[in-house]
């Protein structure tokens, strides 16, 4: 599967939205073989369920500027009427940080003429051709009408019509990750270097003569049985060397680089960083460095999209980051008691936010009985 979309001008390739072509000696790389790199892997799988596993809200705005909540509509709970909307969202995200686009056939609209069912397309499928300015898709070779398509892109440029691929200007990086990983195969495997050497010291030997040496040597070994040597040879075991392989050095080099093509600190996957460590106050704030550095355009781009193509105008989709921002048990409780304290929140508010009922009479009574020198902001705040 190529990693560069089929995208034409006047019958003329992006030539300049893809990278120069790798050195002759470089690993070949495609989106397929790209993902056995663990780092693309887990950069990738990162994003896609962070963003596919927030929820989608839809609301609207009254007259007084208070937000409605408003039914979400079934092309964003089913997008094609048998898929989960968690599993669209994976999948064009996926498609969006490997190749800076994502496909989808619009199937059905409704009344407003707003699509109701999207059914997903691979990337792979689908050719855009533009001409003269207008732009056309095919797929699978089959002209689909402009209308039809649903098309997201992520890292555009001024003046093309596709996104551009980080997988493709990743291809130098990854080659070199996925040729250290094919030398650490062959060499383990006994296939990048000899594996042991048996020399004799007291005269040279016919290829004949070598091979039916070696065969022999080897149908004892193999066997378990005993193999016996006069004076005159030599066995030496050969280890790797990493001053000779580099394998180890040229992944590690590697990995910073692959992560940063797809915007996840490395931490947050495993790779190791330059000063060996990074400390956080607490998990709400590394979570938070994640979502405005990382994942916050993504947000904010795929908000605007749904906004303008998929609900009525005057409706807002927003995903709700509040629940990816998920506190730790201290810092929660303080922020919900900072909140009833200065009466922007009710103690009814913050319990339906743990998931609990309101107080009733009798532990309302219970309180004010245990706490009766307490003023009521006070009770309320601390009791949840």
């Amino acid at each position: 599967m190529s990693i560069f979309f089929r995208a034409r001008r006047d019958m003329d390739t992006y030539a300049d939205l893809i990278p120069s072509r790798l050195p002759a000696s470089a690993a070949p790389v495609t989106r397929d073989n790209s993902l056995t790199s663990s780092v693309k892997w887990a950069c990738q799988r990162l994003r896609a369920d962070l963003v596919s596993t927030t929820p989608l809200d839809v609301s609207k705005q009254t007259v007084n500027g208070v937000a409605t909540t408003m039914p979400t509509p079934p092309v964003l709970s089913m997008p094609d009427g048998r898929m989960d909307v968690t599993e669209w969202l994976y999948g064009s995200q996926f498609d969006l940080d490997d190749v800076g686009n994502t496909f989808a056939l619009i199937k059905q609209r409704d009344r407003l003429n707003y699509p109701t069912v999207l059914e997903p397309l691979p990337a792979s499928s689908v050719t855009i051709r533009v001409r003269s300015g207008v732009v056309s898709y095919e797929v699978d070779g089959q002209s689909v009408d402009v209308d039809d398509i649903w098309h997201e892109r992520q890292f555009a440029v001024s003046g093309s019509v596709i996104g551009l691929s980080p997988t493709a200007y990743a291809a130098l990086s990854l080659s070199g990750y996925l040729s250290a990983q094919a030398f650490a195969a062959q060499w383990f495997a006994g296939a990048g270097v000899p594996a042991a050497m048996l020399k004799n010291n007291a005269k040279t030997l016919t290829s004949e003569q070598a091979t039916a040496v070696k065969t022999k040597f080897k149908d004892s070994v193999a066997t378990g049985d005993v193999f016996v040597t006069g004076q005159d040879w030599d066995y030496q075991m050969l280890g790797a060397k990493a001053s000779e392989s580099a394998f180890d050095a040229m992944m590690k080099l590697s990995a910073p680089d692959i992560c940063r093509f797809y915007g996840v600190p490395g931490d947050m996957v495993d790779v190791e960083s330059a000063s060996g460590s990074i400390t956080y106050a607490n998990v709400t704030q590394r979570n938070l460095q994640l979502l405005i550095l990382n994942l916050g355009p993504v947000f904010t781009r795929r908000e605007r999209t749904f906004t303008s193509r998929l609900v009525p105008r005057g409706q807002v989709v927003k995903f709700n980051t509040d629940a990816f921002l998920r506190m730790d048990p201290a810092s929660r409780a303080q922020m919900m008691d900072a909140a009833i304290t200065n009466r922007r929140l009710t103690v009814s508010e913050a319990r339906a936010l743990d998931n609990r009922p309101p107080l009733t009479n009798d532990q309302e009574a219970e309180f004010a009985r245990l706490f009766p020198t307490r003023s009521a902001t006070t009770t309320q705040g601390v009791n949840l």
